[in-house]
């Protein structure tokens, strides 16, 4: 078998059919590249039979265009070895965004079936680690397809919008260049050379040349309301209250996270409820001491153990149903 799985082209296939072959694939020396152009499956070796031990695979799949989205869905037939301490350290397979390496999830054992995971760019990573230990049956199974894309539709001229929708479009703009070019992107730079042209002062019979300059930067005072509005910031918890353990004692107790945080006083003009959420949310291992009691023994059991923290790593201020 194929160290790299298999891979279907499978646009007029069912959904996880037997039949296999493999197209516009592009081998590296550490990952296999696939370029997606329709639906296609990924899968371990010898699914769904037992998968091989000592086994790293790795596959790339990007999308034929940039405005494109990948949506990966697992077969139900589901099962790598079991996780130890909730943590999925030995055989497991993994699901990252290429671009600032996020991992959208991490799953082994056979208990749940990993729901749909869809790419935020073009590009999506898919991993499969063995190790040499308790190979499991059946593996998995995934099929990526497509994202239908739409047309943008097409935007109304902003001397045309009414001031309620221009002030909301311009507030989400994040430099003054952007502000211009959505006002007038044809003429934008003749408007922002405007803005600085010397202007004169009437004073009785005199006229005052009086030259604008650019002490005033915008773009910063933006910046600035942005970095103390709703953003990831660092937060302290207790690990026994986050991981919900009863049965043991960490050290350190407390870690640092990234959490939202902030006011939402930019928020849409016309929502009643706004709070700040995150929108991109990844889940990272930290390395802890933890203790727990031996049953009838009198010595504590030490170990070193990964947790899982959810860290906020990017936020925004959502407007809530007013119902809710």
């Amino acid at each position: 078998n194929d160290l790299f799985g298999l891979v279907q082209k499978c646009s007029n296939k069912p959904l996880f059919s037997p039949s296999l072959c493999s197209v516009g694939v592009h081998e590296s020396q550490h990952e296999k590249v696939l370029s997606v152009t329709g639906d296609g499956i990924i899968q371990s070796p010898d699914f769904p039979n037992t998968y091989p031990r000592n086994t790293v695979i790795v596959w790339r799949l990007v999308a034929v265009t940039e405005s494109s989205r990948i949506q990966l869905t697992f077969d139900p037939r589901f099962g790598l070895e079991d996780a130890e301490d909730g943590v999925c350290k030995y055989d497991y397979v993994e699901v990252e965004e290429p671009v600032g390496g996020m991992v959208l999830g991490r799953w082994c054992g056979s208990e749940m079936v990993p729901g749909p995971q869809v790419s935020k760019g073009n590009q999506i990573l898919i991993r499969f680690v063995s190790d040499e230990y308790f190979p499991s049956d059946p593996g998995f199974c995934i099929r990526y397809s497509l994202l239908q894309q739409h047309e943008a539709p097409a935007v109304m001229p902003a001397w045309m919008q009414n001031v309620d929708a221009l002030s909301e479009a311009v507030a989400g703009f994040s430099t003054m260049e952007e502000v211009m070019k959505y006002l007038e992107p044809d003429r934008w730079q003749v408007d922002m050379d405007d803005l600085y042209k010397p202007t004169w002062q009437v004073v009785g019979k005199s006229f005052f040349h009086q030259k604008k300059s650019r002490v005033v930067d915008l773009n910063l005072l933006r910046e600035e309301v942005r970095l103390y509005s709703c953003t990831p910031r660092n937060f302290s918890v207790s690990l026994r209250e986050e991981l919900k353990r009863t049965d043991a004692i960490f050290w350190p107790s407390c870690l640092l996270v990234k959490r939202c945080g902030g006011n939402c006083a930019c928020c849409s003009h016309n929502c009643y409820d706004c709070q700040c959420s995150p929108t991109k949310v990844a889940k990272k291992y930290h390395e802890v001491l933890m203790l727990k009691h031996r049953a009838g023994g009198r010595r504590l059991q030490k170990t070193l153990t990964d947790v899982p923290l959810e860290h906020h790593e990017e936020c925004s201020c959502v407007c809530k149903n007013d119902s809710d």
